[in-house]
């Protein structure tokens, strides 16, 4: 089933249901999905639905025709408007990620916002000949929706600046070997292999999933034996779930287990 999200200008966000998965596709391909203030409210509307129906376990976000997202739309910029949703950051996506997993699927180019709302998923699956990067400073910008932030944390100082500085962007295999992109796909296999891999995370346990994402995502903020107490704190209520109850017994008779969230 395929729905759409209008946004406030009119311009939809596609979202589309598939087994438990959400497929948010940012819909501008007349301008390489850059960010106008209108798209942003559209994908913040898409990740509200995400996370507010019970029955949606993973997203993907993905661009139309070709392209993940070519970041900020500079003559929106210029018009006085900006692609910033309240205290959520980028596409209302930045600073406030979904608690459940989300995964960028992106053909084309990944750049400036595009790139920092790639930063924000959780895992990325890209096509071979997708480009990846933040050209912010080629325009005398800053990447303050998450790049120059997060970059340096999540690959070696000297190559994170290489990129925020010289604003050149790198191939899909070589993000893979930093460690941005997960999985590299042919051109024009990249949603394929994200709902490949979204598939198989919705067929875990829903509450098991995201504490334990939430866990992952945290640690690097606590200290040794904060973590040990706040994990304790996340999962426990996991653990006296019924899904827990269900996971085990489905695995006693040899079964597959069937969900509730609860």
């Amino acid at each position: 089933m395929s729905t759409e999200v209008e946004t406030k200008a009119g311009t939809p966000v596609l979202v589309e249901r598939r087994d438990g998965v959400l497929v948010i596709t940012l819909n501008r391909p007349e301008a390489r999905n850059a960010l106008d203030g209108a798209l942003a409210q559209g994908l913040a509307a898409a990740l509200d639905l995400l996370e507010s129906d019970d029955e949606l376990r993973v997203g993907v976000l993905t661009g139309a025709g070709g392209t993940f997202c070519s970041g900020m739309d500079l003559k929106a910029f210029l018009r006085g408007e900006t692609p910033v949703v309240g205290d959520r950051g980028l596409g209302g996506l930045t600073m406030a990620p979904p608690r459940k997993p989300l995964i960028a699927a992106v053909e084309g180019h990944a750049v400036a916002g595009g790139f920092e709302l790639v930063l924000a998923c959780d895992m990325v699956v890209a096509a071979e000949d997708a480009r990846l990067g933040v050209p912010e400073v080629k325009r005398a910008l800053v990447p303050g929706g998450g790049g120059a932030l997060l970059l340096g944390q999540r690959i070696p100082r000297a190559i994170a600046l290489e990129l925020l500085l010289t604003g050149d962007p790198i191939t899909a295999g070589r993000a893979a070997e930093l460690g941005l992109v997960n999985r590299v796909t042919a051109s024009g296999g990249a949603l394929d292999g994200a709902l490949e891999l979204a598939g198989v995370i919705a067929a875990n346990g829903p509450l098991a999933v995201a504490v334990t994402k939430e866990i992952a995502v945290a640690a690097a903020d606590w200290s040794w034996a904060e973590g040990w107490r706040l994990q304790d704190e996340l999962m426990m209520p996991v653990f006296e779930s019924e899904d827990a109850r269900e996971g085990a017994a489905a695995f006693a008779e040899k079964r597959e287990p069937v969900w509730r969230g609860r």
